[in-house]
C-alpha cells in the first residue's frame, strides 16, 4: 500500500500536470487564432443577450450582415430570419439640451433602434473557430464510472446539504449541468450518453459548490476564474481514477481562461478542493468494491462460472494498464491475485477429480536419474 507521503505527492503531481497541459494549449497557434476570432464579435449587453436568447435560444455567435462578409468571409443564407437587438441612438447635445437634462455630457442616448443580426448557423462560408474546436467530446466509455457517479450523487444527497438531481440535456441550454448557489442545487444532464463525461460534470459542479457557493471564499471570482477552477478540479479528479479527460477539460479551461495570469491564479487555489474530491472518490471506490464482493470475497468468486472468472481476469489486466493512481493500481492487483488464485485452485480440483474418476490413469513414476529440460 502507498504511504501517506506517496498519496500526497501523487495529488500534487496531478494538479501540477493539469497546469502544465493547460498552459501548453494556450501557447498553440490554433488557440491564438481562436482568441482573435472572439475579438471580432461584439460584446452585448445583458438586455441584448436576453433579446437574442428569446428569439433564438440556440444562437452561439452572432454578427451583422456585412460583418459576416467582411470579417469572416461568410454570407447570410437566403431567407434567414434576422435576430433583432437594441442599438442606442446617440445625439450631440446642444446647450439647451444639457440644461434641460441637467448634464454636462456632450452626448446622450435619446432612444433605441432595432438592428438585424444573424447567428453563425444562418451563414455559409469559411469555417469559424469556436470553443467546440477545443472541447472535443470524444471520451471513450469507461467501465465502473456509472457506479461511481451514482455513489457520489447519493453521497452528496444523503451526507451533505447539496441536492443533486438530473434533467434532460435539452432543458440545460447547451450545458452538461449547473450549480445554483441560491438553492444549493446541482443539476446534471441525465441523458448524457458518455458515462465518463457525466461523472466529470458532477465533479465540476461539486467543485463550484465548494469554491463558489454563497459562503465560499472565492464566490466573488469572475466567471472565467470560476470555470477554470471547477474544470481543473474535475480533470484532476478524473485523472485520479484513471480516466483521461484532457480532450474535453483542457480545451474547456483554456477557452475560459484566456490569460495565463488567470490560469496561474485560479489553479493555485484548487489544491484543497482537489484533495477533498480525490479523498471522497477513493472512499466511495472502496465502498463499491465491498458491495460488489461482499464480506467474503473468496466465497463470491466461487459463485462465478469459469467464463466469468476468465473475463474478470482479462478486464482487471486492462484496468491495471490504464490505472494511473498508485492506490487504484494496488487495489486492482489485489483483486487480480484473488481471481488468479481461484482459477488455479479450481483447475487443480478439476484435475484431481478427473484422476479419481479414471483410476486407470496413473502418474508416471519419476526416474530420479533424469532431469527435466525446459
Amino acid at each position: 500500500m502507498p504511504s501517506k507521503a506517496d498519496v500526497k505527492a501523487w495529488k500534487a503531481q496531478l494538479v501540477a500536470q493539469a497546469e502544465q497541459q493547460i498552459l501548453k494549449l494556450t501557447d498553440s497557434d490554433q488557440f491564438k487564432q481562436y482568441l482573435n476570432t472572439l475579438a471580432k464579435f461584439h460584446q452585448y449587453s445583458a438586455r441584448n443577450i436576453d433579446l437574442i436568447y428569446a428569439q433564438n435560444p440556440q444562437a452561439t455567435q452572432v454578427a451583422g450582415f456585412k460583418q459576416w462578409q467582411t470579417d469572416f468571409n461568410r454570407t447570410v443564407n437566403k431567407g434567414a430570419k434576422a435576430i433583432r437587438i437594441a442599438a442606442p441612438i446617440i445625439k450631440k447635445l446642444t446647450p439647451a439640451d444639457q440644461k434641460r437634462l441637467d448634464t454636462t455630457d456632450e452626448r446622450a442616448i435619446v432612444g433605441y433602434r432595432y438592428l438585424p443580426i444573424f447567428d453563425v448557423a444562418q451563414t455559409s462560408g469559411d469555417p469559424v473557430l469556436s470553443a467546440k474546436d477545443f472541447v472535443k467530446e470524444n471520451l471513450a466509455d469507461h467501465q465502473n464510472v456509472t457506479s461511481l457517479y451514482n455513489a457520489f450523487k447519493d453521497y452528496l444527497n444523503q451526507q451533505t446539504d447539496l441536492q443533486v438531481s438530473e434533467a434532460p440535456l435539452a432543458k440545460l441550454n447547451g450545458a452538461k449541468g449547473y450549480f445554483q448557489p441560491s438553492t444549493n442545487k446541482i443539476v446534471i444532464g441525465g441523458d448524457e450518453p458518455d458515462n465518463a463525461l457525466k461523472l466529470k460534470t458532477l465533479y465540476h459542479e461539486y467543485a463550484h459548490s465548494q469554491l463558489h457557493g454563497l459562503k465560499a471564499a472565492f464566490k466573488d471570482r469572475p466567471r472565467a476564474y470560476q470555470e477554470t477552477q471547477a474544470e481543473a478540479v474535475a480533470y484532476v479528479a478524473m485523472q485520479n481514477i484513471g480516466v483521461d479527460t484532457s480532450n474535453y477539460s483542457l480545451g474547456y479551461v483554456a477557452t475560459w481562461a484566456k490569460d495565463k495570469a488567470v490560469i496561474h491564479s485560479a489553479l493555485s487555489e484548487i489544491q484543497q478542493v482537489s484533495n477533498k474530491v480525490i479523498a471522497l472518490s477513493d472512499g466511495l471506490t472502496k465502498q463499491l468494491s465491498l458491495q460488489e464482493a461482499p464480506k467474503d470475497p473468496e466465497h463470491d468468486l466461487k459463485k462465478r462460472s469459469a467464463q466469468e472468472l476468465n473475463q474478470s481476469y482479462q478486464d482487471l489486466e486492462q484496468q491495471i494498464k490504464r490505472a494511473t493512481g498508485p492506490q487504484q493500481k494496488s487495489e486492482l492487483k489485489k483483486q487480480l491475485n484473488g481471481v488468479h488464485q481461484e482459477i488455479s485452485e479450481r483447475t487443480q480440483k478439476q484435475l484431481q477429480d478427473f484422476v479419481r474418476q479414471n483410476p486407470e490413469i496413473r502418474q508416471a513414476e519419476r526416474n530420479t536419474g533424469e532431469t527435466l529440460k525446459r
